[in-house]
């Protein structure tokens, strides 16, 4: 039996582990993702002097315009509980924002989404093959999810080559020498460093295979009582098929499929119109932002959109869990409370995977070991290959 397990271990490895090597080394990479960005970007993110009151939210977004480029569109303002650091105008596309000084309603710096860090999440995810929107197949996803399959399997394979057979075995394989020369100390690493990260970088896994297979998110939910829904997967939800009222029926004539779409365009550019006349009074931010604040005495952010807002108030647990208010965009009145802690568990599922997977749930500590456990997957699948490569050239010389 363990003969077999560590054929598989092994011919599991050799295909697979430069794969896992990426996808491991990119994922350490993205843990400190905003630290890094904080440290190398510190203007973008922190104020250089706490002057007084934050200006409204209405006059920051009035002076960001003034300062970005006219194509740029505000979609909402983003307000830190720290006086210290900046707020953010967010702008279209997946953490795209712009930073702006809350005191003198100076930007200090635009974030496109689209730099460093968004490419070794690319890197990580879809090997930078293009995000498939419309769930089509997408060869570097697949290549992705194929390896995270086949390192669940490899950690547990290791484990049961890794069980020693006796207690001086045992002992030996608790160790890491240092003192005994490099091919010794990557063999301890790999053997035994292995069975010390086994267990949190099975954890990383077994989170990471839900974005790769919807099978696996289903069954995964499944064994955690969620009841699986097309708007709780990993990916944009397909757009619902017309109903009966709304579809033309195959009887009726291509004449009146056609009226339909000239009825369509003219109430489309009717509403286009209507939205355009339909300007944002920014003043109302101001007055809603102020009851979310008396509201919560302590939270992360709270981001205000048209007729929404968001506050974000955990650092522990599910670190995406946050609190959903809708308001009259009129008049600011909130018309709608949405509460975390009232969601049932399919709304809160989707948060904790992630935050178990980005080592962010237990704070700094977990982020610290969910970094050092994946950049030890890449290298063990590093050393994989040089004791196999080791192993092949002493056969040759015999």
């Amino acid at each position: 039996m363990r003969k077999l397990f560590a054929q598989l271990h092994l011919w599991l490895s050799i295909p697979f582990g430069i794969i896992i090597a990426i996808v491991c080394l990119t994922g350490a990479i993205l843990v400190f993702e905003s630290e890094i960005q904080e440290l190398c970007h510190p203007s973008h993110y922190f104020v250089k002097e706490v002057k007084g009151e934050p200006l409204p939210p209405a006059a920051l977004i009035k002076a960001g315009r003034q300062q970005l480029p006219d194509s740029v569109k505000i979609n909402g303002i983003r307000v830190s509980s720290d006086p210290k650091r900046t707020w953010q105008l967010v702008l279209p596309g997946k953490k795209a924002a712009a930073f702006i000084n809350p005191y003198t309603a100076e930007v200090t710096g635009i974030a496109d989404g689209q730099g460093f860090f968004m490419q070794m999440m690319r890197l990580h995810r879809w090997l930078l093959d293009s995000y498939k929107r419309d769930g089509s197949f997408s060869l570097g996803k697949a290549v992705v999810g194929y390896a995270t399959l086949a390192l669940a399997i490899i950690l547990i394979s290791g484990l049961v080559i890794w069980y020693p057979r006796n207690r001086k075995v045992l002992k030996n394989r608790l160790k890491i020498k240092t003192k005994a020369g490099w091919y010794r100390f990557f063999y301890d690493l790999h053997v035994s460093g292995g069975f010390y990260a086994t267990l949190l970088l099975l954890v990383l896994t077994l989170t990471g295979l839900t974005w790769s297979f919807g099978w696996y998110r289903d069954a995964f939910y499944t064994v955690f009582g969620v009841e699986t829904t097309q708007t709780q997967a990993h990916a944009p939800a397909a757009t619902p098929a017309p109903s009966a009222q709304e579809a033309p029926s195959r009887e009726r004539g291509s004449g009146n499929r056609e009226g339909n779409r000239e009825g369509n365009r003219e109430r489309g550019s009717g509403e286009g119109r209507e939205r355009s006349q339909k300007r944002t009074d920014y003043r109302q931010w101001a007055e809603v932002l102020s009851t979310l604040q008396s509201q919560y005495k302590e939270y992360n952010s709270i981001t205000i959109q048209d007729g929404s807002a968001t506050v974000s108030t955990a650092r522990y647990g599910n670190t995406r869990g946050s609190d959903r208010y809708t308001f009259n965009p009129a008049t600011g009145e909130i018309t709608e409370v949405q509460l975390y802690k009232d969601l049932p568990k399919s709304g809160k599922i989707r948060g904790w995977i992630y935050s178990v997977h980005a080592g962010t749930w237990g704070g700094m500590t977990t982020k610290i070991l969910s970094c050092l456990v994946s950049f030890l997957g890449a290298v063990f699948a590093i050393t994989g290959y040089y004791f196999w490569i080791k192993k092949k050239l002493r056969k040759r010389k015999k």
